[in-house]
């Protein structure tokens, strides 16, 4: 996802495009999946930021309206828009390191079950890929910002309920992974 645009137009964006994923979600099965997650993600957008952030987008030509029969409008994504969204090439996903570290930690942490093996395998492999350490098995750090890089993976494997982003600002291993990260 593009940076300067704000978490809720972030938000927005990829339930737009998930909105589309559903076409291509395959069994019916994963397609209640996808409903019931946007759902969830629709629900934790606050209203006024909501409006605010739609308008927004609107301006930046990454959303259009579209007026449908009976008075309905839907909004859509534009070239732009589906553009921002699919920024990212999942084979060449990297994180870009900083010139100058800002002394926080991202980690990311999941727990997926045993019937997503394929999708697990795959968001370690990424994570390994991108430059992660591993702290447990399903615990990797990090020292740049990767917020972006990370929601892109949830979406492409569909793993949203199960992985969780933290900012930390002290680890008690530090030293190893600054020395790790050649921070020092």
């Amino acid at each position: 996802m593009p940076k300067g645009l704000g978490k809720t137009q972030k938000r927005i964006l990829l339930l737009l495009q998930g909105g589309i994923g559903l076409v291509f979600a395959g069994t019916p099965g994963r397609q209640m999946r996808l409903l019931k997650e946007m759902d969830k993600e629709w629900k934790k957008i606050e209203r006024e930021a909501l409006s605010r952030s739609i308008r927004s987008l609107y301006r930046s030509q990454l959303i259009q309206f579209q007026e449908r029969g009976g008075g309905r409008v839907e909004m859509e994504l534009t070239k732009e828009g589906k553009k921002k969204t699919l920024d990212f090439d999942i084979d060449n996903l990297s994180v870009k390191k900083q010139p100058r570290w800002d002394g926080k930690w991202r980690i990311v942490s999941f727990d997926i079950p045993k019937d997503e093996k394929k999708a697990r395998e795959a968001f370690r492999a990424h994570l390994r890929r991108m430059g992660f350490s591993m702290l447990h098995k399903s615990v990797f750090v990090i020292p740049y910002p990767c917020g972006d890089e990370i929601d892109f993976l949830i979406e492409c494997f569909e793993l949203r309920q199960y992985v969780r982003q933290i900012l930390a600002q002290d680890i008690d291993n530090a030293l190893h992974l600054k020395q790790h990260f050649q921070l020092l």
